[in-house]
């Protein structure tokens, strides 16, 4: 499989796994929201690498960081 190809399959992946996290959100379903938004996020960060796309690696990972310091306290 090619890097466009594993991207094509990473970015709607990932932004399902995204909506998913929406819903459980909208539903109250925490921690799995986070959860969900974790692997999402994570998920288009690697796209914005496999792309070379620092916008989409930087918006991604300042998520990431984010999420994580959040999740901690």
């Amino acid at each position: 499989m090619s890097s466009a190809q594993i991207a094509f399959v990473l970015k709607w992946l990932a932004s399902a796994i995204q909506i998913i996290g929406y819903t459980a959100t909208a539903f109250g379903w925490t921690p799995y929201n986070l959860y969900f938004f974790l692997v999402g996020v994570l998920g288009w960060f690697l796209v914005g690498v496999l792309w070379n796309d620092r916008a989409i690696m930087l918006i991604h990972i300042v998520a990431l960081g984010a999420m994580l310091a959040g999740m901690s306290q």
